[in-house]
């Protein structure tokens, strides 16, 4: 049954608050564990969350095993992977900026449909889409300051190696992106559900697997760390796909992807109004060239023309 426009409107708008304070959450989560922990405990709540719809609404689950081996993949590029970097970024940046940096998705997804899968052309905008996002990036990491503060700063090198992790993460979304439209959007169609079920779960039984590696050692819960964990779980990983899946169905990807303008501003203003977090002047600037780059790559805002030569 598809869902009332309202409805979708509203599922829009939760998305964009709900992921946008994913990144307050993994942060307050992190006081009391590891990164790893995070990362496994939000994708087996995700997981069992969307299996519990699957069951409700008696969402039919494929049977062709080549679909399966697919979402492994899915799974570890769109799940595991990047939630265990952002997760373990968040140790070394702040939220705020870790929020920034997902906002480059597009740009990555641009790239990885273009020069790895070969789906997609880019022409003249999107190309300059992408060089502006990765411009973006550049005046984010702000090079220069690493230069100028080494001798000050003794965890700088931590710092970099934490925003080269969220830039991974980017990265790792790109990829799944290309990936299913190479091979599941027209080779092996399924519903929004059970997309979203079989990416979750494949990736929460990678880390199910690698639980000894990633998910083993001391633990310190309080409330505001378990109340952030089931958020993050059940909502942000397991509800919020359905979300997602709502409205790619009814929207379509261009209009869905717009939902990365929202979860900066929503992540930056939870870590400055709850942790007390600040940016300087570069990330601002860089994000409102990332910005550029996606409105660029996606076709959103066009360059004009050149003027055909005039016939003699």
């Amino acid at each position: 049954m598809t869902p009332k426009r309202s409805t979708v409107v509203l599922q829009f708008a939760a998305l964009g608050l709900i992921w946008g304070a994913s990144f307050l959450f993994m942060k307050v989560a992190l006081g009391g564990i590891s990164f790893g922990q995070v990362a496994w405990t939000r994708l087996v709540l995700g997981a069992l969350t969307l299996a519990v719809l699957i069951l409700i609404t008696r969402t039919a689950l494929p049977r062709r095993p080549i679909v399966y081996l697919h979402f492994v993949v899915i799974g570890l590029f769109g799940c595991a992977a990047p939630y265990l970097l952002f997760a373990w970024a968040e140790q070394y940046v702040t939220s705020g900026l870790a929020s920034i940096y997902n906002a480059v998705t597009p740009i990555t997804t641009a790239l990885m449909v273009t020069v790895v899968f070969r789906v997609e052309r880019l022409d003249r905008s999107r190309v300059l889409g992408v060089i502006a996002g990765i411009a973006g990036v550049v005046v984010i990491i702000a090079p220069w300051s690493f230069a100028v503060s080494e001798a000050a700063h003794g965890d700088l090198a931590l710092e970099l190696a934490g925003q080269l992790a969220c830039i991974g993460s980017a990265l790792c979304y790109g990829f799944t992106f290309g990936y299913i439209r190479r091979f599941i959007s027209t080779r092996h169609p399924v519903s929004g559900l059970t997309a979203a079920f079989l990416q979750v779960g494949m990736g929460a039984l990678i880390l199910l697997v690698l639980t000894p590696a990633v998910a083993l050692g001391p633990i310190s819960l309080d409330p505001a760390i378990v109340v952030s964990l089931v958020i993050l779980g059940v909502l942000g990983t397991g509800v919020a796909y359905y979300w997602y899946m709502n409205v790619l169905n009814a929207w379509g990807p261009t209009a869905t992807s717009t939902v990365t303008y929202l979860t900066p501003v929503v992540g930056v203003a939870l870590g400055f109004l709850l942790l007390g977090e600040t940016l300087s002047w570069n990330a601002p600037l860089g994000a409102l060239l990332v910005f550029l780059g996606i409105v660029l790559a996606q076709g959103r805002l066009r360059l004009p023309r050149r003027a055909s030569a005039a016939k003699v």
